[in-house]
């Protein structure tokens, strides 16, 4: 089956110019990119972060004085978010709690708001989930106080995971866990479009744990400044710090191949994802030669003609294999492009800092659960 994105999805063209745009825009906001024209634009975004920000603060003091309601369900709710645009690793998380909650026999749910599914259709990350976690029912509705009504009456689920919902405040929630990118923690320091933040730094009071991500990839010192920063804007919060760890390679008939098939292989790789760099990084550190390299917009719908496109580009390398990421995989959902064989990198979220402390979190929300079928561990 291949995976067709929604009417008026952009084409491979488009999608390339997307890319370009938002590489773009994040050598901008980051002051990376210098000229005349630089300036120009971070002084226009600059001018339209000012009402974007008093806007996010207007909206969340109505929700923190009441003004706003606040829907409240039967069973505990932890929210899985972030405070920045793009990808931070929010769905190795939530298959990581998820897993957790299901290991001391917790009913789980998990809601997420379908970005760019269509009517009646998974997403690319609910796809994922739904192969990761075929035991756990999954519910897309941007209306998620409405969805957590029915997965409760249906699913007579005992816990709620909300996917991405730092910023929806509409149900309470029991946790509240945020997730930085260790890569670029506060979106350079700007709200969009100054910068790549959802809503200023100081939302992070609002957090129960906040976890930093990909930990590997910054250097001690950085991971000790942000832990700094995020102590001053959440002293409450527990804090944790963990990696996304290749685990093997996997295949779209869900066959999976050692990791150490990589060692020494020359490899094309190419993805759709928030955080590009990222997975760049992941796949390297297997140990194999990355030959070329393409990046498509996150949550990309791909095409017939990105599929031959991807397959005669593949052909023209001299490389063993192509490699994606699984959320790719399951939207393209082929064993090969053209002659070489087509793998997803699976990973998995390890902590490397406060596992207990993010469990005690965990535990604290377990004893709150409905008591049917529930087994403390």
């Amino acid at each position: 089956m291949l995976c067709m994105p929604p009417s008026g999805n952009s084409s491979l063209g488009f999608g390339c110019l997307y890319v370009a745009l938002d590489q773009w825009f994040n050598e901008v906001v980051s002051g990376r990119r210098n000229g005349l024209g630089a300036l120009l634009a971070r002084a226009v975004f600059a001018a339209a972060e000012l009402p974007v920000r008093w806007g996010v603060r207007r909206r969340n003091r109505k929700f923190d004085t009441g003004q706003t309601t606040i829907a409240k369900v039967s069973v505990p709710v932890v929210s899985v978010g972030n405070l920045t645009l793009g990808g931070t690793g929010k769905t190795p998380m939530v298959e990581w709690i998820a897993r957790w909650f299901r290991a001391r026999q917790v009913r789980v749910t998990l809601i997420s708001r379908g970005y760019r599914a269509e009517q009646g259709a998974a997403n690319d990350e609910a796809l994922e989930l739904e192969q990761k976690l075929p035991d756990v029912p999954h519910v897309l509705n941007p209306r998620r106080a409405e969805a957590a009504v029915m997965a409760i009456e249906e699913f007579a689920c005992q816990l709620i995971v909300l996917d991405d919902a730092f910023q929806h405040r509409y149900l309470h929630r029991d946790l509240d866990i945020v997730l930085l990118d260790a890569t670029d923690p506060f979106g350079s320091g700007h709200v969009f479009p100054r910068g790549r933040l959802r809503e200023p730094a100081e939302g992070l009071a609002r957090a129960g744990c906040i976890v930093l991500c990909r930990a590997d990839l910054v250097e001690d010192a950085a991971r000790l400044e942000i832990r700094k920063i995020v102590q001053s804007l959440a002293p409450q919060a527990t804090w944790g710090e963990c990696i996304h760890a290749p685990l093997a390679l996997r295949s779209a008939d869900e066959k999976e191949t050692p990791l150490n098939q990589l060692a020494g292989a020359n490899v094309a790789a190419f993805c759709g994802i928030g955080n590009p760099a990222a997975f760049r990084s992941t796949l390297a550190s297997c140990g194999c030669r990355i030959v070329g390299f393409r990046e498509f917009p996150d949550h990309h719908g791909y095409e017939r003609r990105d599929v031959e496109s991807l397959a005669k580009w593949a052909a023209s390398l001299d490389v063993e294999a192509v490699v994606c990421t699984h959320k790719d995989l399951v939207k393209i959902d082929l064993e090969t492009l053209g002659e070489r064989p087509l793998w997803a990198l699976r990973v998995g979220l390890r902590f490397t800092s406060g596992q207990p402390e993010f469990e005690r979190e965990l535990h604290s929300i377990l004893e709150r659960t409905p008591p049917d079928s529930l087994e403390l561990s």
